[in-house]
């Protein structure tokens, strides 16, 4: 998995383009205010641990979150830190998971339409940790 997280003091979506046709139809986009995006790609040797790269992913978001004083959190799929994809349909379920898992912690998250390329407004602030970069893979073991 790669993840870039992002602290917004203002950040805005708008749907532009569907790309994948099993989602569902999205017309609205949404604003935000001091939130964490994380923009998070989820690449193929993922799928083997669904579980270890969810924990971690969330570990990730709840400490970088607490480092900008926030506890809302939005999950966005952003398939342009790897040349490996996970398939689409894992990739939802990883986010659904982590989202219920977040907001069970008490933690603000949402989502950002699946399987759309949106216009974005990013607002963040110029500091060090409102920008942090992780890569990570979950604790399956391959076999060849």
């Amino acid at each position: 998995m790669k993840m870039l997280m992002i602290f917004c003091d203002k950040f805005a979506y708008e749907p532009k383009e569907k790309a994948l046709d099993d989602f569902p139809d999205v017309t609205q986009g949404e604003e935000y205010s001091k939130v964490l995006v994380g923009f998070i790609q989820a690449e193929a040797q993922d799928e083997f641990d669904i579980k270890g790269v969810e924990t971690k992913m969330i570990k990730n978001l709840k400490w970088a979150a607490k480092k900008n004083n926030t506890t809302r959190i939005i999950l966005h799929s952003f398939a342009h830190l790897s040349d490996s994809k996970a398939n689409p349909a894992f990739t939802q379920r990883l986010f659904d998971q982590a989202e219920q898992r977040l907001k069970n912690a008490d933690y603000e998250t949402f989502q950002t339409p699946f399987g759309y390329f949106l216009t974005l407004q990013v607002e963040a602030p110029g500091y060090s940790q409102a920008r942090i970069f992780k890569s990570f893979r979950g604790h399956y073991l391959a076999t060849y």
